[in-house]
């Protein structure tokens, strides 16, 4: 069995090396602090009461973060930088600079306040969370140039989850289809910060 790189913020991580993953994160301020603290207390109880359960844990977590993306997805908050297609390109181009050394990059959609992605962790490569530590601070920095601005870009916290055997199809839906549900575009092949590994 794979060794697990284990952290913690405010959520538990669980990244096997090999595995894939499906990574969430997004900009600092895109949500009301209040929606974040009773989410945050919806998923402390779960974690309290499916502790020893692993399968009710597992649904109550895909829960959490189905009305998180939701919420993400109205945009009705915060800042939606992601939108300039400058700050769009500049982060699609990051993700992909990794590929290949630090992870196998399999899917992204990069939304107006957020970006999902999906990633084989590659076996040698440094553990995915210094990875995405690079890639958010790199293009914090750039993208506060474009913007004329300062201060934070990035959400500290990142959603990440393994990807389960016999998920992965569910996930690259769930992934591609994101600007469809959000209402940005007809087709998920029309939106132009799409990427899909063939």
């Amino acid at each position: 069995m794979l060794e697990l790189i284990n952290y913690e913020r405010n959520l538990p991580h669980r990244l096997p090396p090999g595995g894939v993953v499906f990574v969430t994160f997004r900009l600092a301020g895109s949500l009301p602090r209040m929606v974040v603290e009773q989410l945050q207390a919806e998923l402390d109880l779960a974690w309290q009461r499916f502790e020893s359960e692993p399968a009710q844990l597992y649904a109550a977590q895909k829960r959490y973060f189905g009305r998180f993306d939701d919420q993400l997805n109205k945009g009705g908050h915060g800042p939606m930088y992601l939108r300039e297609p400058a700050i769009a390109t500049l982060v699609a181009e990051s993700l992909r600079y990794f590929d290949g050394a630090n992870y196998d990059l399999r899917r992204y959609c990069i939304m107006p306040n957020h970006v999902h992605m999906v990633v084989r962790i590659l076996e040698e490569a440094p553990p995915l969370v210094k990875t995405l530590q690079r890639l958010k601070s790199y293009t914090a920095t750039q993208a506060n140039k474009l913007l004329g601005r300062t201060g934070a870009f990035w959400q500290a916290e990142s959603y990440d989850h393994v990807v389960r055997k016999g998920e992965l199809e569910r996930v690259i839906t769930y992934v591609l289809e994101n600007p469809v549900k959000a209402g940005l575009v007809d087709d998920w092949e029309l939106c132009p910060y799409t990427y899909w590994a063939l």
